[in-house]
């Protein structure tokens, strides 16, 4: 018989299944407890509840935990992980460490069927949308991990960004009861503004988003004017900038911060000039009108990989961008490179995907004439500002 895996429930989700068992909400409370606070997988482990309990939930529902298929850490303390999801598939998560947080990058797809340029993810195509269960699992595994790894009884992961591989908005019904669970006081109870969802512009999933469970929003931008983005995020074709800035104000008002993250990864001779920088000023500065959209920006050097025909930009390029948009009034920060020994990048998550949608050939088709290999080393890169309350 199949069992339920309980992972794959909020805690309203698994009020409503001890209910179908004939138990009680307090029962559910004290099961969620026990999965997400403390890190229980077995239900003899979970000594508050009914002996009678304890023995039949066996039978019924598991807490399935995923295969860790390599875990490796950095130097700097940076760990990533390679789960195993089915099928041929696997999917990485990365803990970043800090002094005053802990941030986790988790994956919501088996590989990305949006295709930006720039990602290694979209390169490798997509296979499939990542259960609730499987989402969670992330956390799950590398929460209680962590504590024992740092032997500490303490919460260790503080911060979740949604910007492992994949489109969360493209997996909007399993995305919600995941981040309804982080944030549930008797789950890991993080604050809105520490939980982090990060699109390439899915418009109407922004909208019902700001209703459902408004958490930080960040939006991979990464071009100032729609022809350029076009060839770097194809889901612009669907979703133009102005819809989609107009989007990012509806949806301030719901928004734990006053802002939204803007990302913009940094392409030798593509996006990085100073006419861009300024076009980039002007766009978040002006639309919508005079107060323009509430922004920070991060600029992301680019980290390169095989067949993407694309560089990073130089250190004196992007400190020049910086300045016109800092100069001009808008928050901005340049990612700080860590972790170059494990290849845990920005943009490098690709995990292993059995591609049902032949990326390659189509991302090629996209590229044109390739503008030269990268020769600079992979890095981890993270920004220093962006995970804090």
């Amino acid at each position: 018989m199949t069992t339920v895996n309980l992972l794959d429930f909020d805690l309203d989700a698994l009020a409503a299944y001890c209910e179908r068992l004939g138990e009680k909400r307090f029962r559910a409370v004290q099961l969620f407890r026990w999965i997400h606070q403390k890190g229980a997988s077995s239900f003899e482990d979970m000594t508050d509840l009914a002996r009678s309990l304890r023995e039949k939930l066996p039978s019924l529902c598991r807490v399935a935990d995923l295969p860790v298929l390599s875990r490796q850490e950095s130097a700097d303390g940076t760990i990533k992980w390679l789960f195993d999801v089915g099928g041929g598939n696997a999917v990485e998560t990365v803990f970043i460490p800090e002094e005053d947080r802990g941030t986790l990058c988790i994956s919501s797809q088996a590989g990305c069927a949006v295709g930006c340029r720039f990602c290694s993810t979209g390169h490798q195509g997509f296979s499939r949308n990542l259960s609730t269960g499987e989402i969670l699992a992330q956390l799950w595994h590398a929460e209680h991990f962590l504590r024992k790894h740092l032997n500490t009884p303490d919460r260790v992961i503080t911060n979740v960004v949604m910007m492992g591989m994949g489109e969360p908005l493209q997996n909007y019904n399993a995305l919600v009861p995941a981040l309804k669970v982080m944030l549930d006081d008797h789950g890991y109870g993080l604050s809105r503004r520490r939980v982090t969802v990060s699109t390439s512009g899915v418009v109407p999933m922004i909208e019902r988003l700001a209703k459902d469970v408004p958490v930080a929003l960040a939006v991979s931008l990464h071009a100032p004017t729609d022809a350029l983005r076009d060839s770097l995020v194809p889901l612009n074709e669907k979703y133009p900038i102005a819809e989609l800035l107009d989007a990012c104000l509806a949806y301030l008002p719901a928004a734990p911060r006053d802002f939204i993250t803007f990302e913009y990864c940094m392409l030798d001779g593509v996006n990085d000039q100073p006419e861009h920088a300024q076009a980039l000023l002007n766009l978040l500065k002006k639309h919508g009108g005079p107060r323009g959209v509430p922004s920070k920006v991060n600029l992301i050097p680019f980290n390169p990989f095989p067949d993407s025909g694309l560089r990073c930009s130089p250190r004196p390029v992007v400190q020049a961008f910086w300045k016109i948009l800092n100069d001009g009034g808008l928050v901005t920060t340049v990612r700080k490179t860590r972790g170059d020994d494990i290849d845990a990048a920005c943009g490098q998550l690709a995990g292993d995907v059995l591609d049902r949608t032949d990326a390659a050939r189509r991302l090629a088709q996209r590229r044109g004439p390739s503008v030269g290999a990268a020769s600079q080393p992979i890095r981890f890169v993270k920004n220093i500002k962006e995970q804090q309350a």
